[in-house]
């Protein structure tokens, strides 16, 4: 499918807390804006709502492995990002990181999905110890606007997307189809069996052209390694 319901929404509601905190990181000497977006496995929603604000200096999402540590380190590049320009914004995805926690004991939810682990909250707590270690001040903001993005009204583009899909909806119900979702595909609304729905996860592909959009807006490396 092309795209979910809400999804516009979402990112564009998300894109309000990365200009808050970029306003703050910008307030103050050596600030650093640190934002988490949902986004447990895909980091879509953080990657648009970056390339949508355009203040974002680093975007890490769950599809793209990074190094925190070591010369080529995440810290190390932010530091130096800090110490030459004055700030830096930071978007992460919840999902991102999640191996430098597997040390922290893992639940499953009512649908038996693991809980992730707080990274944002685990991020900040590094950043800290890092410019501290170093002698450098560092003046964080740190916001998570949870699941709030997506309690919000629909926009315009989602209200008329779900009718439609209503609407695709209702007449396949008529005619008969079960075991399928309503869907759009190649600009055009099509029944897709839920089989072939749920078969793989909708992913950032790590060499495709939005992650491409992203590594040239944001100004980050590749790779941190």
């Amino acid at each position: 499918m092309e795209r979910s319901f809400g999804f516009q929404t979402a990112f564009a509601k998300a894109t309000e807390a990365i200009r808050a905190a970029h306003v703050e990181a910008t307030a103050f000497p050596n600030g650093i804006g640190l934002v988490q977006l949902m986004g447990r496995h895909s980091g879509f929603i953080a990657c648009y709502a970056a390339l949508a604000n355009n203040d974002a200096d680093y975007v890490l999402i769950p599809e793209v492995p990074f190094s925190l540590d070591g010369p080529g380190g995440f810290l190390a590049h932010l530091r130096d990002r800090v110490v030459s320009r004055g700030h830096a914004m930071i978007v992460v995805a919840e999902g991102a990181g999640q191996e430098f926690l597997l040390d922290s004991a893992s639940s499953l939810d009512a649908s038996g999905n693991v809980r992730l682990q707080d990274f944002g909250r685990y991020l900040r707590h590094r950043i800290a110890e890092d410019f501290a270690a170093a002698g450098v001040e560092a003046n964080l903001k740190y916001i998570d606007p949870s699941y709030t993005i997506r309690s919000v009204p629909a926009n315009p583009y989602d209200s008329v997307y779900c009718i439609r899909l209503a609407h695709a909806a209702v007449h396949a119900a008529m005619a008969g189809r079960t075991e399928m979702v309503v869907g759009r595909w190649r600009g055009r609304f099509v029944h897709v069996p839920i089989a072939l729905a749920i078969s793989s996860r909708n992913l950032v592909d790590p060499d495709g052209d939005l992650w491409m959009s992203v590594l040239e807006a944001t100004g980050q490396p590749p790779v941190f390694a």
